[in-house]
């Protein structure tokens, strides 16, 4: 077993012994492949994160992957509170019998109440939502927090309001609770519990945020105002066209004479399309340059052999074979390579897990989940310039194992 691993250690600490006494040419031979690789797995790291801002921006929007939206109401007549309250049933009915932990009902943007503001009473915009909502759309609050199951006991509604609903009201502070009186004719009390971007809404206009429990409770909104009741589901991607079909169909059975909506919501879709745009890209770019430092590293090659050519035959003579010197030659293109990789996935390293990530996004968005450097992309980047060094060391390597021995040591 010695003697077999005694010919490629020697191999590799011949060729180590060459890097160090060409070191020069070869530093300045492999600024492309350092460059080339350190380019290819910074701006994948990159893309990974852009990917996840574009993820949760969507998410807060639209739903997780895989969101589906299922609604109902009368063909014939307008939406009452009792025609609601029987679609409501049947759809969380059939959450249950589908064992979906994550759903819950949502009224984006289509209920209207009276708030009292200092300045005077307006009609404000309301989403009514179930506890499940914050989770289920990466509800991120500016100032506070969004609304949860706790609020369900509430001796009062609590609202997640815009940074315009806030204004009115003299601003936001966590330690001095907010309050505001909603309705007409008998208003509540409400308390303020965080502000964020309520979307669907003009920011220049106040727009909150309410549960439906509370909403209920208090008569805050309409049934017939605020249109058909709309259940949230959060379900595996894999089995979200599936459980579309099926809803549709248990629905419809269950529902006679309502129209029943099912469709998945989410931009999971969409973001497939910017996955494969982002890969293939950064790839472009980073097999353009690499065979730009490839090239760098092959002129290189040519030159050290051809300097070499009296040593590589003066070795032949003393039984060194071919096989010998070839792979001598091309081991000392790998490891120069190899190692400007190694540098330049650990340059790559310090900088994306160093970056000040506030500095570049855009006011107002954060990310919740910031995405580890992706190891696919070190070792991809490794790979490559491995095989830029195999193949820039080929032709060098062919062209020293070719060389006449007698031709060598009279060169």
């Amino acid at each position: 077993m010695g003697r077999w691993l005694l010919g490629p250690v020697a191999a590799v600490t011949e060729a180590w012994g060459e890097l160090r006494v060409h070191r020069t040419r070869v530093v300045l031979s492999l600024v492309g492949v350092f460059l080339a690789v350190f380019a290819m797995t910074t701006i994948t790291a990159a893309g990974n994160m852009g990917r996840q801002m574009m993820l949760e921006s969507t998410e807060r929007s639209s739903g997780r992957a895989a969101t589906l939206q299922v609604s109902a109401s009368p063909m014939t007549a307008p939406t009452t509170a009792q025609s609601a309250e029987t679609a409501v049933r049947a759809m969380r009915e059939a959450a249950e019998r589908h064992e979906i932990t994550w759903s819950g009902f949502v009224s984006q943007g289509s209920g209207q109440m009276t708030v009292r503001f200092p300045s005077g009473a307006q009609l404000v915009t309301f989403s009514a939502v179930d506890p499940n909502y914050g989770t289920m759309h990466r509800a991120l609050t500016d100032e506070g927090r969004f609304l949860d199951a706790g609020d369900d006991a509430a001796y009062s509604p609590r609202l997640v309001v815009n940074e315009a609903f806030a204004d009115l009201l003299g601003g936001f502070d966590e330690r001095v609770p907010t309050t505001v009186a909603l309705g007409g004719d008998r208003p509540v009390t409400a308390t303020l519990v965080g502000v964020m971007e309520v979307p669907y809404s003009d920011p220049e206009l106040p727009a909150a945020y309410v549960l439906n429990s509370a909403a209920q409770a208090w008569g805050l909104i309409d049934p017939a105002m605020s249109g058909p009741p709309t259940l949230e589901l959060w379900v595996p991607d894999a089995d979200a066209e599936a459980l579309v079909a099926v809803l549709q169909s248990e629905l419809e059975s269950s529902l006679p004479g309502y129209y029943v909506s099912a469709y998945r919501s989410d931009a999971g879709e969409a973001l497939g399309v910017v996955d494969l745009v982002l890969a293939y890209g950064v790839r472009g770019v980073g097999v353009f340059a690499l065979v730009l430092g490839g090239i760098g590293v092959l002129n290189v090659g040519l030159v050290t052999v051809r300097q070499r050519i009296r040593e590589i035959g003066v070795r032949r003579s003393f039984g060194a074979t071919g096989g010998r010197v070839f792979f001598a030659v091309l081991l000392e293109s790998v490891a120069a390579t190899f190692v400007a990789g190694v540098l330049a996935v650990g340059a790559s390293v310090l900088l994306v897990s160093n970056f000040p990530l506030e500095a570049v996004l855009p006011v107002g968005t954060a990310l919740q989940d910031v995405p580890p450097f992706p190891v696919s992309a070190a070792v991809e980047g490794l790979l490559a310039a491995t095989a830029v060094g195999a193949l820039a060391g080929i032709v060098p390597a062919t062209m020293a194992v070719r060389a006449k021995v007698i031709d060598a040591i009279r060169y």
